[in-house]
């Protein structure tokens, strides 16, 4: 943003009282959330556009955001949900052929509220050392309402978040040469997982997360795509519920970040509220079965507790390389694997679709064995 048109001012305070003065693009207003920060260089378009992060004021590490402009078909929702955007510098003359508007445009169309010209490291360094933290990002004037906004920091919660997120009514997507029928459970799911399904031959039924084991019966489809999404995993307990009748149905099931943590509580495991998560497209995750290590993208605010899934039940099958939590499971009485990173990867590295390709085979084998 040229620093000869700043434009108005905007504030960022965190819980503990420090406020972070900047300047207002995008939306005005009063937004509270729930403050992360991303590591992300490139993918601004896929984070502001992610159902993972609602309730959430994203913080961007990079210090110029929007420089390739934005583009409807990079989108992985049809909306943003994000509580208010924190960058360093946004860039107001975006070059890119693709590049269809920029930032400041895609925030007012969405309603959020953004801040730059802040000290974005200090804020992640913050983050970093006492937790992830609620917040408020304000083109008012905070001084004059801080201890109003203080107490709405403090009673801020993310609740019902997979259920804002997720379809209203089951949606069908054709793949051009279809060999599979894959249902895909809405927890919030990124555009690009529907995708990768559907170049791989799978036709795609996206339901809503309150679908029924018996609903799934009636599609009868070959597998099963549990998706990520917002929120805490464990409020999600009539979810949980469904997925133990669902496991029954013996169906080939592969899950991801939301869908991981859900089939872990579904099958006796726990998780834990991570201090500031991972969020990023630059997460190391090693593969234990490959004896690899990849670098992954990634955007959860819980984990999986390795030590809660029972050796009868299923084995960690991925850690991540930085604090050991649990990146992946595979179970030992039904056909599934769950893996916490995104290997659909977009925006980030494409390292780990091959899991995409393992699905497949599972489909595959359990049709030949019918």
């Amino acid at each position: 943003m040229s620093l000869f048109n700043l434009g108005d001012k905007a504030y960022l305070m965190l819980a503990d009282g420090r406020i972070f003065e900047g300047y207002s693009f995008g939306a005005k207003g009063t937004s509270f959330g729930e403050i992360v920060f991303a590591t992300g260089m490139t993918g601004y378009e896929e984070t502001l556009s992610d159902p993972s992060y609602y309730g959430q004021i994203v913080t961007q590490t990079f210090p110029l955001i929007g420089n390739y402009g934005v583009n409807d078909q990079d989108y992985e929702s049809s909306t943003s949900v994000v509580s208010g955007y924190v960058v360093r510098e946004w860039c107001n003359a975006p070059s890119n052929f693709r590049s269809e508007g920029n930032v400041d445009e895609f925030l007012k169309k969405h309603n959020i509220i953004g801040i730059h010209s802040i000290d974005t490291r200090s804020l992640t360094r913050i983050i970093r050392e006492h937790g992830v933290m609620n917040g408020v990002i304000t083109t008012e004037n905070v001084y004059e309402k801080k201890e109003e906004f203080l107490e709405k920091i403090k009673a801020f919660k993310i609740v019902n978040a997979v259920k804002s997120v997720t379809v209203k009514e089951k949606e069908i997507f054709k793949a051009d040469d279809p060999k599979y029928d894959v249902v895909l459970f809405d927890f919030g799911y990124k555009y690009n997982i529907r995708k990768e399904l559907l170049k791989r031959g799978c036709n795609v039924t996206v339901v809503p997360a309150g679908t029924t084991a018996e609903q799934i019966k009636e599609i009868d489809p070959d597998g099963i795509m549990l998706s990520n999404g917002p929120g805490d995993p464990s409020e999600n307990t009539d979810i949980i519920a469904n997925l133990r009748e669902v496991n029954k149905l013996g169906i080939p099931t592969f899950g991801i970040c939301m869908g991981h943590q859900l089939m872990a509580l579904a099958n006796g495991g726990k998780t834990e509220k991570l201090k500031y998560g991972h969020r990023g497209a630059n997460q190391p995750v090693d593969d234990i079965a490959h004896d690899k290590t990849f670098v992954t993208s990634q955007n959860h605010g819980y984990a999986v507790i390795s030590e809660s899934i029972s050796p009868d039940v299923g084995e960690v099958s991925h850690k991540n390389a930085n604090d050991q939590t649990c990146e992946g499971v595979r179970y030992k009485n039904f056909p599934c694997f769950t893996v916490q990173f995104h290997p659909e990867a977009c925006g980030g590295p494409q390292d780990t679709a091959y899991l995409f390709d393992e699905f497949i085979d599972m489909m595959k084998k359990n049709k030949e064995d019918k």
